[in-house]
């Protein structure tokens, strides 16, 4: 094993908890000293007059250490923030969808040449939406929301006696999927994803088999 492969995996071994300040101190001490003679040696050990060499060791014992302090930094950069942004985003649908269930639409009709004419001048952009409804996901209306810090084009289907949201806002500045992606959050199905500069966000309590087979025909 080379050192290279040793510091990879010390890497992914070694747990993720942050160092001591004497381990930082002691670290800031051989950073600084690093390639003067006798710098990682111990204090007492006498003094060979051959050139001196870094140990074998050094490297990766270094890098290991290394990680010891910035790897809960980097760890959290790289997948815990962009957990949480992820999280946030299937919530806040969620959240939406529980206003739509709390409040009256602002129009009620199965009609698309209705409801789609109703979003004009409403919106700074035209929720473009390619199924309308049909016997199995009957369209009920639609209504102007949020979604996070941006407003959104709701469109309300049913299936049987459930409720289904579906949110389209502006995607920019949102790390959205490019295909749909399901999850479950508080009891809801979820399902997230955009289509060039729009977003989607498709909520129900329905089965997930039939809130996907709605994305499937909202993208032929």
């Amino acid at each position: 094993m080379n050192d290279d492969d040793l510091t990879e995996l010390l890497a992914q071994r070694l747990p993720q908890h942050p160092a001591p300040l004497a381990l930082k101190r002691r670290l800031a001490v051989l950073i600084r000293n690093w390639g003067t003679p006798g710098a990682l040696q111990a204090p007492h050990a006498p003094h060979t007059p051959r050139a001196w060499r870094r140990p074998a060791f050094a490297i990766p014992a270094l890098a290991a250490a290394v990680l010891l302090v910035v790897g809960p930094l980097a760890y959290d950069r790289a997948f815990i923030a962009p957990a949480r942004a992820t999280n946030r985003l299937f919530g806040e649908a969620v959240a939406d969808h529980m206003r739509v269930l709390q409040n009256p639409l602002g129009i009620e009709s199965s009609g698309q040449h209705e409801v789609k004419p109703w979003f004009t001048g409403k919106l700074d952009f035209a929720p473009a939406v390619a199924f309308m409804g049909d016997d199995e996901f009957p369209l009920r209306g639609g209504s102007v929301g949020f979604y996070l810090d941006r407003p959104a084009a709701v469109l309300v289907y049913g299936r049987r006696r459930h409720t289904i949201s579906l949110l389209v806002f502006r995607a920019d500045g949102l790390a959205l999927p490019a295909r749909p992606a399901p999850r479950t959050q508080r009891g809801f199905n979820v399902v997230l994803w955009r289509a060039d500069d729009l977003g989607y966000a498709l909520v129900s309590d329905v089965d997930r088999a039939d809130l996907q087979a709605l994305a499937v025909k909202l993208n032929p």
